[in-house]
């Protein structure tokens, strides 16, 4: 006669798996390029609001051997100038990273804004919106930026100006996209039915829809605003010397071709950051697409049953 087992209670199961049961991450969020993405964008948003307190020379001071190679006293070496590469290029980071941030942003306001309105109120308003943004889509972003930025005057904020100009209609178009295709729903009807004003109808029954292909399109493209802004230092119509700016010391760095290390840093610090981010979004766009998390789960899933039937 068989022992009966005691019957087992609906928490069981969660205390025996404890907090690694509660505090599940996503799918996504587990995958290599994610967490490495995670890491690295991390690290260098600290290095971007901290470095000032700690970097071991002044990076505008001229008062280390020209032309030092990498070493245990400079630790990237220095520029044809005597200063430091490493404190200038971390320097870097508080000036490029936050820019980037804050060209995003505002071209993700923008864009969001034009968008939402063309596609909820249509008619004319949507036409004239959308020949603008299609206006400016015209043309290629880099060149046009560059226009903006020599018309304005070189400098690192008239730089950014240009880059939010070129960069909020991809924005606009993918609002819009968005509206279209929610603003016919049923829960919007019923909130209209409800006497529900345009834009209330907006801020409650659209935008908390679109917020997470926005925040996607926004993590991809902190990666693009830094090459974008990096580039329009390096052609002289962004940051100025003696600026440690990424962009301005990769420029400076085609007067000294032999010595390697004034170009090859920065370089790697903008492949770093830009290949972070583009991970990080990419992660982040598949712990926002619902359809994506179910079809890995039922992957696995499937997999795990091949497993045992093969077993």
């Amino acid at each position: 006669m068989s022992a009966r087992l005691p019957a087992q209670r609906p928490g069981d199961a969660l205390a025996a798996g404890g907090w690694r049961t509660r505090l599940r991450w996503p799918r996504a969020w587990r995958s290599p390029l994610g967490i490495i993405g995670a890491v690295i964008a991390l690290a260098w948003i600290v290095v971007a609001f901290t470095a000032s307190w700690w970097v071991p020379f002044d990076p505008l001071a001229q008062n280390l051997p020209r032309l030092q190679e990498p070493g245990i006293d400079t630790l990237l070496g220095t520029d044809g100038n005597g200063r430091d590469i490493f404190s200038r290029l971390m320097t870097g980071a508080t000036v490029t990273i936050p820019l980037a941030l804050m060209l995003v942003v505002a071209a993700m306001v923008i864009g969001t804004i034009m968008g939402a309105v063309a596609g909820y109120v249509g008619k004319w308003v949507d036409e004239t919106l959308m020949r603008l943004t299609d206006l400016v889509m015209a043309f290629p972003t880099v060149i046009l930026a560059m226009v903006i930025a020599a018309s304005l005057g070189p400098s690192l904020f008239n730089a950014v100006i240009a880059a939010i100009v070129v960069s909020w209609p991809q924005y606009a178009r993918v609002t819009r996209s968005l509206v279209l295709g929610l603003r016919g729903q049923n829960y919007v009807i019923a909130g209209r039915l409800l006497g529900r004003s345009p834009i209330k109808s907006l801020l409650v029954d659209i935008l908390p829809n679109i917020v997470g292909p926005m925040l996607v399109l926004a993590t991809l493209d902190i990666g693009a605003a830094i090459l974008l802004l990096s580039g329009l230092s390096f052609l002289g119509l962004g940051a100025q010397p003696p600026t440690a700016e990424w962009g301005s010391m990769i420029s400076s760095a085609i007067q000294n071709f032999d010595a390697w290390w004034l170009g090859v840093f920065p370089g790697l610090a903008i492949l770093t950051v830009v290949a972070a981010f583009n991970f990080l979004g990419d992660a982040l766009r598949d712990v926002l697409d619902p359809t994506a998390e179910v079809a890995r789960e039922n992957q696995a899933d499937r997999a795990a049953s091949a497993t045992g039937a093969a077993a």
